[in-house]
């Protein structure tokens, strides 16, 4: 095949810190804030619940479940996901039972509303909302992934005081911060907003979650309402440090098999391929570079979310008619990010996608192209990558070369299968 490069598959070697024992860790650390001492028996406790994809969060959920109960409260979970699930309290409860976060799972009830409550004004004039239910609870429990953000940086990006402001502000929270950030710095707003809720919201603990590049729990912690915010900051350099990457700097094109909600907020990490501050290019001093972004699917858990198309050149016909536009829209409405749900140019076959996009890549012949391909932005331990880059890779302690190289697989329509369905080994 002349118009393609040849593939080989590739394995990173990353750092491994892991918890083995989730729901012994969650209950280990809550132990350490000695959480009695606040709760008394009979007093109801709401414990948000997100719309991530974060590994053993139904268990990591029922840890804390049991731990309150076992203080005699009555702990339940509240969907703290701004405008995810549509807008609606039953699409909310519909991403958390895709999760396997379910009453009879966690055992306490699940409240879904998108009733929320003024609880004051900030410094800055606009109004704080909070969840209903959970602003009328005796406690509140917080508990989030620290991440970089996709599109914001600071001391403070993804995480527990992020959940405070858009997870518990539901979608009129969602909607009023986001405008705010577009006047101020998301700094400005998520501490002035979690200033507030801290102080009003009666919030008992956070439980930061942080994983691994292998997409492994890596370090749970919980953290007392007063040190949230410096706690968090710490957390997210080492939530950094861990992150998965791409191999390469250098990419002309980057083949990518799935998108989604639970893969990230923004659909893919717009860290992982370069595209934080700008769209469709790698601003100066940002890694990796990538010319073109190709995009095969759609994650089923992500109910039709198509968010993160516009970080795209291409995509697969098959994906646009999979995409729920109007939960799309919805979402990048009020995200104040709204290029992130324009579509891309779309193409029924991979042979035909790829061609196109590897003749845009400049002098480059296509077949001599930087192609890497990716199951999804967060799980990237193996992929698939050009012939440019074999002698690079062999030269590379970080990197394991797993088969000799190999023609792009298409079948007699044109189409490729998974990454992850590749042969791994020679």
């Amino acid at each position: 095949m002349p118009d393609f490069p040849q593939m080989f598959r590739l394995r990173q070697i990353f750092d491994d810190p892991r918890v083995d024992d989730l729901e012994a860790e969650v209950d280990q650390q809550l132990a350490r804030l000695d959480l009695a001492k606040k709760v008394q028996s009979g007093q109801s406790v709401a414990i948000t619940a997100g719309s991530r994809g974060i590994v053993g969060i139904k268990e990591i959920i029922r840890a804390i479940v049991q731990h309150i109960a076992g203080l005699g409260a009555k702990p339940f979970i509240v969907p703290a996901m701004g405008s995810h699930g549509g807008a609606t309290a039953e699409g909310q409860r519909g991403v958390l039972e895709t999760y396997g976060i379910t009453e009879d799972f966690v055992g306490c009830p699940i409240r879904a509303t998108m009733e929320t409550v003024v609880v004051c004004e900030t410094a800055e004039g606009f109004p704080v909302f909070c969840d209903r239910y959970a602003y009328e609870a005796d406690h509140v429990v917080v508990c989030n992934r620290i991440k970089p953000h996709t599109c914001f940086t600071g001391e403070i990006e993804s995480g527990l005081m992020k959940m405070m402001l858009i997870g518990l502000g539901k979608c009129k929270g969602a909607n009023m911060y986001h405008r705010a950030i577009q006047d101020y710095s998301f700094g400005q707003i998520i501490r002035s907003v979690a200033g507030e809720v801290l102080s009003r919201c009666k919030i008992l603990a956070g439980v930061a979650i942080v994983e691994n590049a292998y997409d492994r729990t890596a370090l749970i912690e919980a953290v007392a309402p007063d040190q949230l915010e410096s706690r968090e900051k710490e957390l997210l350099l080492q939530a950094r440090e861990w992150m998965p990457r791409l191999p390469f700097e250098q990419v002309d094109v980057l083949l990518i098999d799935k998108i989604g909600k639970n893969i990230s907020g923004a659909g893919m990490d717009a860290n992982v391929v370069g595209r934080k501050y700008d769209d469709h290019k790698a601003v100066e001093g940002e890694l990796p570079k990538v010319k073109r972004i190709a995009l095969r699917g759609l994650t089923e858990e992500s109910h039709g979310n198509s968010i993160g198309l516009g970080l795209a050149e291409f995509c697969k016909s098959q994906l646009l008619r999979d995409t729920d536009f109007h939960i799309t829209r919805v979402n990048a409405e009020i995200s104040g990010h709204v290029s992130v749900a324009m579509r891309p140019l779309d193409y029924e076959t991979d042979r035909y996608m790829l061609e196109t996009a590897l003749g845009t890549i400049g002098l480059r012949e296509p077949h001599e192209g930087r192609l890497i391909w990716i199951a999804n932005t967060l799980h990237l331990a193996e992929v698939e990558c050009s012939a440019a880059y074999l002698e690079e890779a062999r030269g590379r302690d970080d990197l394991e070369v797993l088969t000799d190289l190999r023609d792009l697989p298409f079948d007699a329509e044109g189409q490729l299968p998974e990454m992850a369905e590749l042969k791994a080994e020679s």
